[in-house]
């Protein structure tokens, strides 16, 4: 019974230990587990971190715009009329005087016609009033004046003497006097045929200038490029009106556009804080929807002396001319014209999101330390250029060190 006892006692003294070692060993493992995740975890977030490498960088302004060809013209016609024929479309190349439309010419050809007859009678009336003016200026002279009164002195001088009747003196004398009244008549009619003769010059000008408006409204009939160029637009069909730019001005009807696009520019507006910075010449790099993994080369051409405010901010006009060899850019594009004030090439680069300012105007970056208790080390660095998404590393840093993004 005793041996009974003591096996009895020992089984139950080791089940206790076998517990309360699985009690430690359980308490242990909380323990450790607990100590794990209250230790501070220094790993960055790869997601906060950058390469310091090495690239070009430039600081620069942008100017937004619309591409615009250099040379740009509105046609409209000097005549009005109906289209009757166009010989070009949107798209084509064109040479300087070359046809574009012609406007329907029946009624302009009907007006030359007229006014060719109205010029034909006023030279007929000239040649009638220049034909009265010489008759009335010998007839001014008197020619046989003379004549009939030394006729009309020896009729007298007859009848004295008994040599003739009295009947043949008188008529010599009425002779005379009618011939002396048509002189002083004609002497007065000298001035107004000779004012019918300025008149009738006068209806001579006026139908020529008449003449040459209808000629010239039949040749305007005919519409041709002013320049070499493209057509940006057709803005009629065969068959619209079409009003002229002598009556209307500024509102008569736009018949086409033309541009010279082998040279177009980017007008822009650059903010007063920037335009100091802006000359003539000045370097620009041009982007365009259209083309966006392409920068095209440009200069700044003109800089507008005048500012202009709008909402308390106060902006200049800045153009930005580039060579369009190619084609490629299209007026009316939307442009970034971005003129570059400074430029470096094959410097260490580092985003500007990794460096520090202090109260000083110091500037330094966190490196990846795993040694060190937070898991990064400030140290200071110097900075040059910026464009707004990186920076230029002056000193302190070397290719391919990692930083961390504030």
């Amino acid at each position: 019974m005793a041996l009974n006892g003591n096996g009895k006692n020992g089984r139950k003294r080791r089940k206790r230990w076998i517990f309360l070692g699985s009690g430690a060993a359980a308490l242990l493992l909380i323990v450790v587990i607990v100590s794990a995740a209250l230790r501070p975890n220094h790993a960055i977030d790869p997601d906060k971190l950058a390469t310091v490498e090495r690239g070009d960088i430039a600081r620069s302004v942008v100017a937004t715009g619309k591409v615009q060809p250099l040379t740009g013209v509105e046609v409209k016609s000097k005549a009005s009329g109906i289209v009757e024929k166009l010989f070009v479309d949107a798209g084509d190349r064109v040479r300087a005087g070359q046809v574009l439309a012609e406007l329907d010419k029946e009624q302009l050809q009907a007006a030359v016609g007229e006014s060719r007859a109205n010029l034909g009678a006023a030279e007929a009336a000239k040649q009638a009033a220049d034909a009265s003016y010489q008759k009335n200026i010998v007839d001014a002279e008197g020619p046989d004046v003379p004549f009939l009164k030394s006729d009309m002195q020896r009729a007298q001088d007859s009848y004295k003497q008994g040599l003739i009747a009295l009947n043949a003196m008188q008529d010599a004398q009425k002779n005379y006097q009618l011939a002396l009244n048509r002189q002083m008549s004609a002497q007065r009619n000298v001035q107004v045929s000779k004012a019918d003769v300025a008149e009738a010059e006068a209806q001579i000008a006026q139908a020529k200038a008449a003449l040459d408006n209808a000629n010239e409204n039949l040749q305007y009939a005919t519409i041709t490029s002013p320049i070499d160029g493209e057509v940006l637009s057709r803005d009629v069909e065969i068959g619209d009106a079409v009003s002229s730019i002598l009556v209307l001005g500024s509102q008569a009807t736009l018949v086409m556009t033309l541009g010279d696009e082998s040279e177009v520019y980017v007008k822009g507006q650059v903010d007063e804080s920037d335009i100091g910075k802006v000359y003539l010449g000045q370097p620009a790099r041009i982007s365009v929807e259209s083309f966006k993994d392409k920068k095209f080369q440009g200069r700044v051409t003109k800089i507008a002396p005048l500012g202009v405010e709008k909402d308390n901010v106060t902006t200049f006009e800045v153009r930005v001319s580039i060579i369009n060899a190619t084609g490629e850019l299209r007026a009316n594009m939307s442009a970034n014209a971005e003129i570059i004030l400074e430029e470096k090439k094959d410097v260490l680069l580092v985003p500007e999101g990794a460096v520090i300012f202090d109260k000083d105007k110091s500037t330094s970056v966190d490196l990846v330390d795993p040694k060190s208790d937070t898991g990064r080390r400030r140290i200071p660095v110097k900075v040059g250029i910026s464009n707004g998404v990186k920076a230029e590393v002056l000193s302190g840093l070397s290719q391919g060190q990692q930083v961390v993004l504030q």
